[in-house]
């Protein structure tokens, strides 16, 4: 946390950003990791994925999102249906959250 006096939290900065993304197709009723080029993320960021920008396939759900790369975002889609599906191709809308440090251990 800072030394200032100056109250600030631990988050730098929340962004908001549209990638057009082109995903695989997910066999039934599991989930699949998917990378996909994002130039400027960071692996110290929090990535949040709100969902394609429009429709996506019905049964399809982006469950998880990470990045372990520098400029590489992860997406676990899963899919709840009984056949293989395609999540929805084109923009994502994606919250990127920036932290000013370290995160600390507790909230004390």
């Amino acid at each position: 946390m800072s030394s200032t006096t100056v109250t600030r939290g631990n988050s730098h900065e929340t962004f908001y950003i549209g990638p057009s993304l082109a995903p695989s197709a997910v066999a039934a009723y599991t989930s699949a990791v998917q990378t996909f080029n994002v130039p400027g993320l960071l692996t110290t960021d929090f990535v949040i994925v709100i969902g394609a920008v429009g429709t996506q396939t019905a049964g399809i759900v982006p469950a998880e999102a990470d990045c372990y790369t520098n400029g590489v975002l992860s997406i676990q889609f899963l899919n709840a249906t009984a056949a293989s599906a395609t999540p929805a191709q084109g923009v994502y809308a994606i919250q990127v959250v920036r932290t000013e440090g370290p995160l600390p251990a507790n909230a004390a």
